[in-house]
């Protein structure tokens, strides 16, 4: 009798038990950045380039700009915009959908960088990392010499 209880128990147990799901949804776009975007950055969806008040579209690669009272969106920036060198002009990262909606709000936020080119860029980054010798001096060899006691180097 015990193995009859045992034995409903736990097949109404498997055929009321739910598969548990697990949701994971992660944002990568590291390879579709340009290589004047700013170093740091996982997933990036709008850059907001406060030197000449336009926003570009990462995903989409395209310049969304004012003109005559509208926002126009175009792939490429318009004559007037030829002096800007966009590995110098500094970048603001923004991932909320059509940010030119709320412009007023984002320009006054981040006027202040407007003429700020202190920014590093993902061209000048890449290849590079933490111990590269560029920007971190290597530790001094010592050496040993098979010597015990006094010349010796102790970590």
């Amino acid at each position: 009798m015990k193995k009859f209880v045992y034995t409903v128990f736990a097949l109404s147990f498997i055929a009321f038990a739910q598969p548990a799901e697990a949701q994971v949804n992660v944002q990568i776009n590291i390879g579709s950045q340009p290589t004047w975007g700013p170093v740091g950055y996982d997933y990036v969806r709008y850059y907001y380039l406060p030197e000449i008040n336009v926003y570009y579209d990462v995903v989409g690669r395209r310049y969304t700009y004012p003109h005559r009272n509208r926002w126009v969106t175009t792939r490429s920036l318009p004559r007037h915009y030829r002096h800007v060198d966009m590995h110098r002009t500094y970048k603001v990262v923004l991932n909320n959908a059509q940010p030119w909606r709320n412009h007023s709000r984002v320009r006054s936020q981040y006027a202040r960088y407007a003429n700020n080119h202190s920014q590093r860029v993902l061209r000048d980054h890449r290849g590079h990392d933490r111990y590269d010798k560029k920007y971190y001096k290597k530790a001094p060899k010592h050496r040993d010499h098979g010597r015990k006691g006094k010349g010796r180097h102790r970590d």
